[in-house]
């Protein structure tokens, strides 16, 4: 691990992960709707260490909280469904359209090997906790149990990890602006 990682673990550890019950607490008061969120808070992390790192950060509580709300606003607006109806049928398009699942679906393999490479470069236990937690579901307490670790520092891993990871997706001109983004076969990424 860099030494700027050390000192990015341990800042984090000082003046953000004790905020994390309050934090958990703000949301769900203010976002009922919101399902998942660990995930969110895992966002919210990941935001205010790329603001650190950028030098924008002088006090991490408030500017904790004005990220995480703004992570949940962003969530929703990525929730909201909008039905449109059709206007009018028409017997032949003015375009040939190819179809959309294969579209889809070649969209979707390119996004899941640029994932599935970004996550290879993270170090052994960091890739792991990351998809153990993304891919596969587990909560913090199952993997700080499984490697033997503190919930906080599974906290930190997977931060890291997403930091990490959306780091690699800039680094080749791809712009991310949710969360990682979870493939729907785990097996397509590679795990070990």
């Amino acid at each position: 691990m860099s030494q700027q990682d050390l000192d990015t673990a341990r800042w984090f550890a000082a003046e953000v992960h004790p905020h994390e019950p309050a934090l958990r607490s703000y949301l769900r008061s203010h976002f009922p709707t919101l399902r998942d969120i660990d995930d969110l808070v895992q966002e919210t992390y990941a935001r205010l260490i790329q603001a650190r790192r950028s030098g924008r950060v002088a006090d991490a509580r408030p500017y904790l909280f004005s990220i995480a709300r703004n992570a949940a606003i962003d969530l929703c607006r990525r929730n909201r469904v909008v039905a449109f109806e059709p206007i009018a049928k028409m017997a032949e398009p003015f375009v040939d359209i190819p179809d959309e699942a294969a579209v889809d679906s070649l969209d979707r393999d390119q996004e899941l090997a640029l994932l599935s490479a970004a996550i290879a470069t993270l170090p052994e236990r960091c890739r792991r906790v990351l998809t153990l937690r993304k891919l596969h579901g587990f909560s913090h307490r199952a993997i700080a149990e499984q490697f033997g670790i503190s919930e906080n520092t599974v906290s930190a891993q997977i931060t890291l990890g997403i930091f990490r990871v959306r780091e690699y997706f800039r680094a080749r001109g791809v712009a991310r602006t949710g969360s990682m983004p979870a493939p729907r076969n785990s097996s397509a990424v590679n795990l070990h």
